[in-house]
């Protein structure tokens, strides 16, 4: 069977003026398995959000599981030069560091390739992911067998943007290709687009204001995890 659902509210569209206590809501309150934490740093992304530092503060307020099922801090990392930032983001609290592969496999130096990176993420005790953003094809992930793949399913950057269904087919061959692992869609997730990230096979779940938006954000997250746990194969 396909991996369980998992949904990761994005940090991105909760109140950062009480984050530790928004976080600490939608995980131990309403039941979100993970929390996506996004970093940009304003040179891979027009636009900067938040460091290590951030990580820290609400790290403190989110338990994480001894198996890795609750609390898992989920950082997209948007960032130029993600090599520079796994022993700050380590000691912070992340326990899964996704990178882009565009940033990865930059032709401008310095970058690390993406194979490399996957290793030294590994040996400082994270899980790795990667991520493409929308223009990128699939196949660019078919060498890299050891980590979470994340299809972007809006340019990232930028919270509350329209979702693209024209994305789906990338997230339909990567399912089709490795039915085991975690296969992420973040941008433009909720009720009303959770059914056809589901059907392609998604199963990690990125949804902002969605949830953190939502009168019941508790409702909405069963909502969500119903949608994909009702199409595991």
């Amino acid at each position: 069977m396909s991996p369980r659902a998992i949904i990761a509210p994005s940090i991105l569209a909760s109140d950062f003026g009480n984050l530790s206590h928004e976080c600490s809501r939608i995980v131990n309150e309403a039941g979100a398995d993970w929390l996506h934490v996004d970093i940009m740093d304003g040179h891979f992304v027009p636009n900067i959000t938040i460091g290590a530092p951030v990580v820290t503060c609400i790290r403190g307020s989110v338990d994480r599981a001894e198996d890795w099922s609750k609390g898992v801090f989920d950082c997209h990392m948007m960032v130029a030069e993600p090599q520079k930032w796994l022993d700050d983001f380590k000691k912070a609290g992340c326990d899964l560091y996704c990178f882009h592969y565009e940033a990865a496999e930059a032709s401008q130096a310095p970058h690390t390739p993406s194979s490399e990176l996957i290793k030294l993420i590994h040996s400082k005790g994270m899980k790795a992911g990667v991520g493409i953003k929308p223009d990128t094809p699939a196949d660019v992930l078919f060498p890299l067998l050891d980590g979470m793949l994340l299809v972007m399913t809006v340019e990232p950057g930028f919270g509350g943007q329209k979702f693209q269904e024209r994305c789906m087919p990338k997230v339909k061959e990567l399912r089709e290709r490795y039915p085991d692992m975690d296969i992420e869609v973040d941008g433009g997730l909720g009720l009303g687009t959770i059914d056809v990230a589901a059907e392609a096979g998604a199963n990690v779940i990125v949804a902002g204001t969605a949830v953190f938006g939502a009168k019941d954000p508790k409702d909405v997250i069963a909502k969500l995890r119903e949608a994909v746990e009702s199409r595991r194969k």
